[in-house]
């Protein structure tokens, strides 16, 4: 296998045009190659600067996952401390997690922060939604958002080899008029489902308008989560 590292958005263009194949931190793929064969052309974006860019309101889709810290909001970092072990995380990126994973960890944070993806193509990059990005799982190069008011992360313990974790992300976010949105999404198993209201006033006003959307067909225990999340994450927005 020949790896291909571009160090610009034309020449990665370039690779893909030739059938290069985009491998992230390869912790996902690498099993299936070795089962399968590998590849004749594969490229990685770790030299790549604009898949490299940590901020307040951006990640780029190769930065490492152990690499997430205060710069981002609280519930991107949170979000990345807790997937797999260490060693996973000074391997697997920000782009192998949300498009090729199917647990996506870190995709409940990005969904909150209401992030936008640019994406690499072979004759362009674009900027689309997240929906877009996962349903034709198309290259990400880096994510990027309006930093919230606060925001919250809560991923419950579970049995090794057992169902994925229920994850809760939340976020308060400032609106052009002033007002406070409230997002939150929640992964139940495979499953992420997410919601907005703008009924801000009390947690229990918030927790009504949530549950009376995608989240209310949820279990009633992770219902219990999503409120508490809720109220913490407003109490947290309130002090600022």
């Amino acid at each position: 296998m020949l790896l291909r590292l571009p160090t610009s958005v034309s020449e990665a263009q370039e690779y893909l045009a030739q059938g290069a194949v985009p491998i992230g931190g390869a912790t996902l793929v690498w099993a299936g190659w070795q089962r399968d064969g590998f590849p004749d052309l594969a490229m990685s974006l770790r030299e790549l600067p604009e898949a490299n860019g940590i901020g307040r309101e951006t990640l780029g889709a190769a930065v490492l996952l152990h690499r997430i810290d205060e710069r981002v909001p609280e519930v991107l970092r949170r979000a990345a401390g807790t997937v797999g072990t260490g060693a996973v995380r000074r391997t697997a990126t920000v782009g192998g997690n949300i498009v090729g994973s199917t647990l996506r960890c870190l995709l409940p944070a990005a969904l909150v922060l209401d992030a936008r993806a640019t994406v690499l193509s072979k004759e362009r990059t674009y900027e689309t939604d997240l929906t877009d990005l996962l349903a034709e799982r198309r290259l990400l190069l880096s994510l990027a958002w309006s930093a919230p008011v606060a925001s919250g992360y809560r991923k419950l313990p579970a049995d090794a080899g057992g169902p994925p974790p229920l994850v809760v992300a939340t976020a308060v976010h400032r609106g052009e008029d002033g007002r406070r949105l409230l997002r939150v999404a929640v992964r139940d198993g495979y499953e992420v489902v997410d919601e907005t209201t703008g009924h801000c006033a009390n947690a229990e006003d918030a927790a009504d308008a949530v549950d009376a959307g995608a989240l209310g067909a949820l279990p009633a225990q992770a219902r219990t989560v999503v409120r508490e999340e809720i109220k913490d994450v407003l109490s947290r927005a309130d002090e600022r």
